[in-house]
């Protein structure tokens, strides 16, 4: 299945609905710290409700550990600031994607380490700032587990 990167995540219910989400499509869950709450904030619980148990969530001190820890894996940087719409990438079982910090998106450092046809955006309206950050997390793997054939 997929891996979905938070980077330092500082919301504790988006996490918690991801959490979620990633329990009912089988992705891991990576966490970059530092992390705005902490691990047993009771937002993150209830937004995540009974899911922690069926949820693979990984934590890790830095991007290097995290990118070191999924090695040859193609990763997708999503961001307002993507080159390719997330829909017209052709996705495979394995790969990950990378999302920045509800405030702040991704560094440009990391983005401008993702080749352009591996940064992506979700279509909005001009003008717009973002949308919620477990909303974007849903499209994307939604659409990338549908084209896998939901298996």
């Amino acid at each position: 299945m997929f891996d979905v990167i938070l980077y330092q995540p500082e919301i504790p219910p988006n996490t918690g609905n991801i959490i979620r989400l990633c329990a009912n499509t089988g992705a891991t869950l990576h966490l970059i710290k530092p992390l705005g709450f902490l691990l047993n904030d009771k937002q993150l619980l209830r937004a995540g409700l009974d899911y922690h148990e069926f949820a693979n969530v990984v934590l890790h001190k830095g991007w290097q550990e995290c990118i070191h820890s999924l090695p040859g894996r193609r990763i997708f940087a999503v961001s307002t600031k993507g080159s390719q719409r997330y829909d017209q990438v052709s996705y495979a079982s394995q790969d990950a994607f990378l999302f920045g910090a509800e405030s702040r998106g991704l560094p440009i450092e990391i983005m401008e380490s993702f080749s352009d046809n591996q940064r992506i955006h979700i279509p909005m309206l001009p003008e717009r700032r973002s949308l919620n950050l477990a909303n974007a997390v849903s499209i994307v793997v939604y659409e990338a587990w549908r084209q896998r054939g939901f298996s």
